[in-house]
């Protein structure tokens, strides 16, 4: 165990997290040069094209020390997104050390900051890195300066290095032997080992990563998951290279994989301890935080008879994002499917991409919308995750919505545009602090519904880039808040209801209406296009009806023979309309919810 260190990889994104992994993988000669490939442990093709990490990934390396000792390192690459903060919190649970990695160009942005906390919260030895420093715009002393502000560290603890060139790796590999602390842990006692993460193979059923804290595991000891209190055999264990290689006995302090031949994912969960049957642990681990999903959209495939195929996929995939949550429900307008909670925007159209490429599921998704408190006059809470769970307006005191607290760091240049978008989006601005003369931090209150939409993208293009954002959640506070419903022909379309506020009502109702006055296709009758607020109606729009020329064969002779004919087409497409239902077309719905684009 002395010779064991475990640490991950901390830092915002696109500050090279990856690119530094790779560098340190070379160098330890993990991977040879053949196999060798650009952000080597980002193992999906969705990953490699946006050139960002969603998923944590671990690896062990070895390392010859100067000290003559030889090391084994258990790396885990972390995402920087702040979609993805979960995936880090599993990570840090498992490691006693971190590198927080600080981008030489950009210096620290608000995720760095909100990782670092992270990190420190659970008493890890911090690295710091200042990457990037090949750069001809790089910032060194500037950004030196506002590392040791914020951590407190010396200057010359600070490891300079470039992921592109590969420099410093060496001095970062030392300084991980140096400072970060060996594992502890009882190598005799009861085992006790923490689920960290898992992936589910086709032929081998559920694959789970975990960390031993006590105790050590044989290939073929008898195990039992504590939270589920499920028993298995261990058919495989092993550790994590590039691939996994299996070995005959893994000891406490070491990272791996064990394989039971479980089959069905909802018998694992992440978090959970592995310990002995035949000598148990006394507790399991305190497992990392179980973060409740921010943003809940509904998922539908699009033919009804592929439902149980989507459940399959959804499982699995959780398996592989244990923030995903996932519960079964029917709308009129779209059939069977699930309302799914998410962590934001951005995990909401990876998990859509990955259910597309790889299951082949192509699914519809609903407009996406938090979660709600509504008090009824009794006094009654319920939780409202759809529109159509609120009850009858009569019947509420009062609806409560979930607020955040923002922090932007940006250019001073920048503040004024950002803080008109803030306002805009209901925030409110609660501190401004300069970090440094060309760095301020803005920390604002805001509705969460205001910025799960496009507050990101639109916060990216009117700072030019240069503006970072993280947010965590503080509490839910009363708000003027109306359901909008849309109605086809005075019918509902459930699936196109929102929760808005009313100050909003009425340009979002209009700007639905004359979307789907642009998508529906004209029928052989009127369709009448509205919004309304409970009974009263704030935004319509006419689709006119498709019309047969019926006095075309009148040529000549009196008017009122005309006339007759367009009363008969008259009276026919009032029938026809008091018969005919309106279909939303699928991409219709597809295409409203682009509303923002």
């Amino acid at each position: 165990m002395e010779l064991i260190r475990n640490f991950c990889v901390i830092a915002h994104i696109d500050h090279g997290k990856s690119t530094l992994s790779d560098r340190l993988l070379e160098y330890t000669q993990t991977i040879s040069e053949r196999d060798m490939t650009n952000q080597a442990l980002d193992d999906m093709d969705i990953e490699r094209e946006r050139g960002i990490t969603i998923k944590s990934h671990a690896i062990q390396l070895n390392y010859k020390a100067l000290d003559g000792n030889e090391y084994t390192f258990n790396l885990i690459d972390t995402p920087g997104h702040v979609d993805f903060s979960y995936e880090v919190s599993r990570s840090i649970a498992a490691c006693e050390g971190a590198l927080l990695l600080v981008d030489a160009t950009q210096g620290i942005q608000a995720q760095t900051i909100s990782n670092l906390y992270l990190a420190m919260e659970n008493d890890l030895e911090i690295i710091p890195i200042i990457n990037k420093v090949d750069m001809p715009n790089a910032m060194i002393e500037e950004v030196t300066d506002q590392i040791v502000d914020l951590i407190g560290v010396e200057e010359e603890d600070i490891v300079l290095a470039s992921g592109k060139t590969g420099k410093g790796v060496p001095d970062i590999l030392e300084a991980i032997t140096k400072r970060i602390p060996a594992p502890t842990g009882e190598p005799d006692g009861p085992l006790q080992a923490l689920i960290f993460d898992s992936v589910f193979n086709s032929f081998r059923g559920v694959i789970a990563y975990f960390r031993i804290y006590n105790g050590s595991i044989k290939k073929r000891d008898k195990v039992r998951f504590v939270n589920t209190g499920k028993e298995y055999d261990a058919d495989e264990i092993g550790i994590l290279r590039l691939n996994q290689e299996p070995k005959n006995e893994l000891l406490a302090g070491d990272v791996g994989y064990i394989i039971t031949g479980i089959k069905k994912s909802a018998e694992i969960k992440v978090g959970d301890t592995i310990t002995h049957v035949s000598r148990p642990c006394d507790k399991a681990i305190e497992g990392f935080e179980h973060v409740k999903p921010m943003v809940f959209a509904g998922i539908y495939p699009i033919d009804n008879d592929d439902f149980e195929d989507l459940r399959d996929s959804l499982e699995k995939l959780q398996l592989n994002d244990a923030s995903l949550v996932f519960e079964p429900e029917s709308s009129i307008a779209l059939g069977f499917g699930f309302r799914c909670g998410f962590l934001g925007m951005l995990h909401l159209e990876i998990i859509q991409e990955r259910l597309s490429r790889e299951f082949d599921q192509e699914v519809i998704t609903t407009v996406p919308n938090v979660s709600y408190r509504a008090y009824t006059k009794k006094g009654e809470e319920l939780v409202i995750n759809t529109p159509n769970d609120l009850p009858d307006p009569t019947l509420i005191d009062r609806i409560e919505e979930p607020y955040i607290r923002a922090q932007i760091i940006t250019k001073p240049d920048f503040i004024g545009s950002i803080m008109t978008l803030c306002m805009e989006k209901r925030g409110m601005l609660t501190n401004q602090t300069y970090l440094t003369t060309s760095r301020v931090e803005l920390t604002f209150e805001l509705p969460l519904a205001e910025i799960v939409f496009d507050f990101y993208d639109k916060l990216k293009s009117i700072s030019k880039g240069y503006a970072s954002f993280d947010y965590y959640m503080i509490d839910y506070r009363s708000s003027d808040l109306v359901k909008l419903d849309i109605k086809l022909n005075g019918e509902n379309v459930d699936a196109l209801s929102s929760l808005v506020h009313r100050d909003k009502a009425e340009a979002f109702g209009r700007q639905i209406c004359k979307r789907l006055k642009e998508l529906l296709p004209r029928q052989q009758f009127m369709i009448a296009i509205q919004a309304a607020i409970g009974m009263k109606i704030i935004a319509r729009e006419t689709i006119s009806a498709l019309r047969k020329d019926v006095t075309a064969k009148c040529y000549g002779g009196d008017i009122t023979r005309k006339r007759k004919l367009l009363e008969k087409q008259k009276k026919g497409k009032k029938k026809m309309r008091q018969v005919g239902s309106v279909q939303v077309p699928q991409k219709a719905f597809l295409e409203v919810l682009k509303l923002n684009d």
